[in-house]
């Protein structure tokens, strides 16, 4: 269940044939990183090729018309042929017959490609809520209807890009995830004609998770990596904006960074800060060697990195990436130093885990004025989740201290609006007695692991479900079926899963699926040749869920 792939064949088709120029036209919509970059936000578009081809939305039908009329001023009658990236209504298709007046669209195709493919098992809807786009009903337990329909329509494409036809369970405390799953349901009913699939002994799962049953993820401090990258700068479609780092080369104020168009964010994009290090220095080195033939014993630190960089044109043209790389690790290396990452990020896990930190660890850093007050308030969310029953008066003393302490007093709503979205009486799970339990056993590691296993305790809830799932132990009471199942399919165990995640997912949890997805490749596993997607409103980073 390569997602990338999916998309790259339907680009393939539509670049292909026919066998013309081919024009590039995107709607306020669609954002696209470059033609053939993938990931490439594919999230509405309108392909026509005449030999003119566009990317852009159903809305974009009469521009496309425009087009054609520019065309006819020059007197070149062109026919077209029209690709849409979902499922095409017969309304849309009606639409699209009162704009050609001039009747030059001769064929109509259904490319499904109306989901963002951020990785081989990691898609996004690329939903982050605006005034303009909301995501929440009138509560926070039902859908806008214009989000609903989006999120319908971007996994009927990716299970049709797929070729799958999933059975359907639904976390059982989200409204939200039930109705998601019901409407997909109904869609598949709708359009079983292009269900019909080669049917497969045990069906597909498609698992509608809510993001408010485990909020400690998305806030919590990141140390791989790609999540890195998202947390401390952000990663839009596949870019990085770099523009605000000092002394920054006016090459690299913006940058790719995609692992299927950059071989060294392939084979690092899941790892830890401690190992990237030494992976990029072995990077640099090797260009090093191969541009100048001269000794790697002078690079010692990223400052070293950088100053070779800088001092070596040729090495700098024929090192891109590494220059790219070398400023991206640079970048995060200055902001762990400077909010003092390693200090919080060890409180975040103490209070995520309950593997050590107390009120007095996390008063000591709310009262650090190096430590910036974003942090700060991450701290007082983790804690307020966490002693939401037990210690409701503490909390209350942390905001009252976060504000004295650089913290606005608009940002400190945010600890109260997180307690009602996704506090402890929202969460179908106990979500921190279970990892209670678990880092008691893995503080015990910490001495053979070392330090970086204090940075990488937490895992997420996902990780949990997925094993029950696999396990054959997730309680149909607590993940129950849509209408159509069966009788027997909790007892069955599928081979392909799809997790959706309803409010947005993450890197961590990307990261979860990405190497499961390994472990049961190898055949080592309980569950092995079972494979994993998974797929989410957004990609979040704390700033993002923290404001969803």
């Amino acid at each position: 269940m390569d997602i990338v792939k999916a998309i790259e064949t339907y680009i393939t088709k539509m670049v292909s044939v026919p066998n013309a120029m081919k024009v590039l036209l995107l709607d306020t919509h669609t954002v696209s990183s470059t033609f053939l970059n993938i990931p490439i936000s594919l999230t509405r578009f309108l392909c026509v090729k005449t030999p003119i081809v566009s990317l852009a939305s159903t809305q974009s039908i009469l521009l496309s018309h425009q087009v054609y009329l520019t065309d006819r001023i020059d007197n070149q009658k062109r026919e077209r042929m029209a690709h849409m990236n979902n499922i095409l209504s017969k309304a849309a298709i009606e639409r699209l017959a009162d704009v050609d007046e001039y009747e030059v669209v001769r064929e109509v195709q259904e490319y499904f490609a109306d989901y963002a493919p951020i990785l081989p098992s990691l898609f996004s809807l690329n939903h982050i809520p605006t005034a303009a786009r909301p995501f929440y009903g009138s509560s926070p337990n039902s859908w806008d209807a214009q989000a609903l329909d989006q999120s319908v329509q971007g996994i009927i494409a990716v299970l049709l890009s797929l070729k799958k036809k999933p059975v359907i369970r639904y976390e059982k405390s989200s409204p939200m995830a039930k109705k998601l799953g019901v409407e997909i349901q109904h869609r598949i009913q709708q359009e079983s004609s292009l269900f019909d699939f080669r049917g497969t002994q045990v069906p597909p799962l498609l698992l509608i998770l809510d993001r408010r049953n485990d909020p400690v993820t998305p806030l919590l401090s990141q140390w791989t990596y790609q999540a890195m990258v998202h947390e401390l700068l952000g990663i839009q479609n596949g870019r990085v904006d770099l523009s605000l780092v000092p002394d920054i080369r006016p090459e690299l104020k913006e940058v790719t960074l995609t692992p299927s168009t950059d071989p060294f964010f392939l084979a690092h994009h899941l790892a830890t800060f401690g190992d990237l290090g030494t992976s990029l220095k072995s990077y640099v080195q090797s260009y090093q060697s191969r541009s100048l033939a001269q000794g790697p014993s002078s690079i010692n630190s990223i400052t070293d990195m950088k100053r070779f960089v800088e001092e070596y044109p040729e090495f700098r043209r024929l090192g891109g990436n590494v220059s790219k790389h070398v400023a991206l690790v640079g970048e995060l290396s200055r902001v762990v130093d400077r909010d003092r990452l390693l200090e919080t990020g060890e409180v975040e896990q103490g209070l995520a885990t309950g593997s050590g930190a107390d009120l007095k660890s996390v008063q000591t850093l709310i009262t650090n004025t190096a430590v910036p007050a974003w942090s700060k308030l991450r701290l007082v969310m983790l804690y307020a989740l966490r002693y939401q029953k037990t210690q409701a008066s503490s909390v209350a003393s942390l905001i009252n201290l976060a504000l004295e302490n650089g913290v606005q007093r608009e940002d400190a709503r945010l600890v109260y609006v997180i307690l009602n979205i996704a506090g402890s009486d929202q969460r179908q799970d106990d979500l921190f007695s279970a990892e209670s339990l678990l880092a008691k056993g893995r503080s015990a590691l910490k001495g053979l692991k070392g330090v970086e296993n204090v940075y990488m305790q937490h895992t997420p809830h996902l990780s949990q479900t997925l094993e029950n799932l696999l396990r054959g132990r997730l309680r149909d009471t607590s993940f129950p079926f849509i209408d159509g199942a069966g009788v027997n399919a909790g007892l069955q165990r599928p081979q392909d899963v799809i997790i959706f995640m309803v409010g947005g997912t993450t890197y961590e949890e990307a990261r979860t699926i990405a190497l499961l997805n390994q472990e049961l490749a190898s055949g080592g596993s309980y569950a092995a040749g079972t494979r994993m997607l998974l797929g989410g409103t957004c990609i979040h980073n704390s700033s993002t869920y923290s404001h969803f």
